[in-house]
């Protein structure tokens, strides 16, 4: 890691707004430092295009595109980008962040929420804040210890901690200002992996952990003070008690039954928004629900408002505008968090002011962002749950098929998407001279079991909780394989006016990284198996590839200093694929190494590289029978295949549990019963007798003995050659 810590110069700056007349139609403009570090306000971040050397926001402006407006790397010279400078990140887990850059440094984030300044030319560490999540709460998360990235606003850095905390840090010290605990029921499981938003002064975040058993909201914090300005919830609460405004007496109606109550209800707004202000509309994209199953959520009755939702609040109060419900009553963990475009496009001859997303359900949506009127909704990839939307009722044609695993006959059903969706959290971009939208896509199924006895609620993740029975992976090889050969990915270049594929890139598996768009005719995206790559944003061509040395999921950024253009990639393989797909996320052949990856035009820096993997330890004998070791693989499959695993194939983020030590095999049941608190591995005390205890571990020994015997994936490992593009 670079640890040479260079202090900061901030000189006062020109007025933002004399500078188009200064520097005219040049969008190459040198990063003219503030007055003070991350001097960002709401006219700054609403004029990103006089600016565009900076990154002052999540998607860049307000609007979200993730498009910028340099063009000194173009399609023509793309070719020339070497490294510049990396700097190495604390921890290797999965690193989701997008950076902010504002004139000349750079705020980004990695695993449990640990905050970075860096000089934006260099790479040089200014300072470096830890805010001590609570590790041993890690488990309560989903899904890894990630954190999509910081916002800045006047001088301070915001950051959501994993644990349910935000905090205010100095932006010029990298010391802490404000903290607060944005936890509504601290006996839940909330958590915060999303990045905030700051918009009329008021830093707004939402929080994790519908599959844990919690309400959505969202809240928004003073900037200056972190006093709580509002909160919006996106799913009621017990119906004996008044409704919290205007959009709760809408959405009570359409719950039933009290188990909601006690399950939470979901609806967590754990990831994306937008901004219009001229509206002064607040768009939040809301979450699945809790339980998945709607026979045990709402007794299979209602939509479930504001479920799988993008909602329109005012940005002031809060106060409920209007909704669109992407998925009525989710019965598929088909949220509607994924990445909001803001864009003016002309539709049927007529401009319009639309919101764009492509949530999991496979549909990509075109909305009337003033009115939430829908205007347009085609599938991006296959799917089977539903047939198409009705453009009069704005409600989607529901298969009977699909939704038979809880309906009707009640048995198991093979669905497309699966639970993580035609497109997940990564963020995709919108290109305003090509109006193409680039979508990191995925292509995949999964099975969904109707579970006839009502799941308890339990402090630990099990998919029982869930409410039904899904994602299940066969254990053998050639089963495995064939399953494998459902799930694979691709980048999509998407006209959302014409509703229709201009072209698509096929990857080798669904995980890829998220999107940025450029002037210079380009499209940036990193890959599972650990590439960093240009496309033509026109074409779909291919232009430039350099390796990664780990899996990219976040989207890169663009930036200049000095009249010199980077593109940053923040590498690290991780998240919810990883952990949960082990056996899939192996075949991209990478493992965890975060770092922060930046490039220009002749950069000559050299990459650097994890250590090789080590060889597996041979396992103590198998000593039980075959009851005992389907006992524990039950109990694994339930409570630890969310972060080790499914059949204990790790993706390498957390320990492959089919490579346990001796040492560790000696200390197994100790490391249940707590052990390992400090590391992030919770008690399992309260969950399992010793008996249970002692099956689990046999079944992990079993599967150590058959990963000997099949090989560390039990599947082909997928190399940049074998790659498909």
């Amino acid at each position: 890691m670079l640890t040479e810590t260079p202090a900061p110069v901030f000189p006062r700056r020109l007025p933002r707004l004399l500078l188009p007349a200064l520097f005219g139609a040049c969008v190459n403009l040198p990063a003219i430092a503030a007055d003070m570090p991350a001097d960002v306000d709401g006219q700054r971040i609403a004029n990103a295009d006089a600016e565009p050397g900076n990154w002052m926001s999540h998607g860049r402006d307000y609007g979200e595109q993730r498009y910028s407006p340099l063009n000194k790397i173009t399609d023509d010279n793309v070719d020339d980008l070497g490294l510049a400078w990396s700097y190495k990140l604390d921890i290797d887990r999965g690193v989701e962040a997008t950076p902010i850059v504002v004139d000349g440094v750079m705020y980004t984030t990695g695993p449990f929420s640990i905050v970075y300044a860096l000089d934006a030319r260099t790479g040089k560490e200014i300072w470096k804040y830890d805010p001590k999540s609570d590790r041993s709460r890690a488990g309560e998360a989903c899904c890894d210890a990630i954190n999509r990235g910081v916002a800045v606003w006047k001088g301070k850095v915001y950051v959501g901690v994993l644990d349910g905390r935000l905090e205010a840090i100095d932006a010029k010290t990298g010391e802490r200002v404000w903290s607060v605990d944005t936890r509504y029921d601290k006996a839940r499981s909330y958590s915060i992996t999303g990045a905030p938003r700051v918009v009329n002064g008021k830093v707004v975040i939402g929080n994790g952990g519908a599959e844990f058993g919690v309400r959505g909201y969202v809240t928004a914090y003073d900037a200056e003070t972190g006093e709580q300005a509002w909160r919006f919830f996106t799913v009621p609460g017990d119906p004996d008690k008044p409704a919290e405004g205007k959009g709760m007496e809408i959405a009570k109606k359409t719950w039933h039954g009290r188990a909601f109550v006690e399950q939470g209800g979901g609806g967590t707004a754990w990831d994306s928004f937008a901004y219009d202000p001229e509206l002064n509309l607040l768009y939040i994209g809301v979450g699945n629900g809790s339980l998945w199953d709607p026979i045990w959520r709402s007794e299979g009755k209602g939509d479930n408002l504001f479920l799988s939702s993008i909602v329109a609040v005012n940005a002031d109060t809060g106060e409920y505008v209007w909704h669109y419900q992407t998925t009525p009553g989710d019965a598929w963990d088909y949220t509607a968090t994924q990445h909001m475009i803001l864009a003016d496009l002309e539709i049927e001859g007529k401009p319009r002011k639309v919101l764009m997303q492509a949530p999991k359900n496979g549909f990509f949506y075109v909305i009337d962002r003033a009115t939430g009127e829908l205007l347009s909704a085609e599938n991006i990839v296959p799917i089977n749950w539903a047939k198409g939307v009705d453009l009069k009722t704005g409600r989607p044609i529901v298969d009977d098929e699909a939704a038979a695993y809880w309906k009707g006959e009640k048995k198991a059903k093979l669905v497309q998407p699966g639970f993580w969706g035609a497109h997940d959290w990564h963020p995709m971009s919108y290109n305003p001279n090509t109006g193409l939208v680039y979508i990191p896509a995925h292509i995949m199924s999964a099975w969904y079991e109707h579970v006839p006895d009502a799941p308890a609620r339990n402090k630990f993740k099990s998919m029982y909780q869930l409410g039904l029975k899904t994602g299940m992976m066969p254990e053998d090889p050639e089963g495995l394989a064939k399953y494998a050969d459902t799930w694979s990915g691709k980048l999509i270049a998407w006209d959302p006016v014409k509703q229709e594929q201009a072209w698509e890139v096929p990857y080798v598996t669904i995980f890829n990284g998220g999107t940025l768009t450029t002037a210079g005719n380009l499209v940036f995206e990193g890959s599972a198996d650990g590439r960093v790559i240009a496309y033509a944003a026109d074409t779909g061509k291919k232009l430039w590839e350099q390796p990664a040395a780990s899996g990219v999921m976040a989207a890169p950024i663009t930036y200049s200093v000095d009249g010199e253009q980077y593109v940053t990639f923040m590498a690290g393989w991780g998240g919810a694929f990883s952990t949960f797909a082990g056996a899939l996320s192996l075949r991209a052949g990478v493992q965890p190494y975060a770092q922060v990856l930046t490039y220009k035009i002749g950069g000559t820096a050299e990459l650097q590289e994890p250590a090789p993997r080590p060889d597996a330890p041979q396992p103590p004998p198998l000593t039980a029978d075959a009851a005992t070791v389907e006992a524990g693989a039950k109990l694994y499959d339930g409570y630890c295949s969310q972060c080790h695993g499914i059949h204990a194939v790790s993706g390498g983020v957390l320990p492959d549990l089919r490579m346990l030590s001796p040492q560790t095999h000696e200390q197994f049941l100790g490391i249940l019963h707590g052990a390992r608190i400090p590391d992030g591995m919770p008690s399992f005390a309260e969950a399992f007798t010793m008996d249970q205890m002692k099956q689990i571990h046999q079944y992990l020994i079993k599967r150590a003995h058959d990963r000997l015997k099949n090989g560390p994936t039990d599947l082909p490992v997928l190399t940049q050659k074998t790659a498909s593009n």
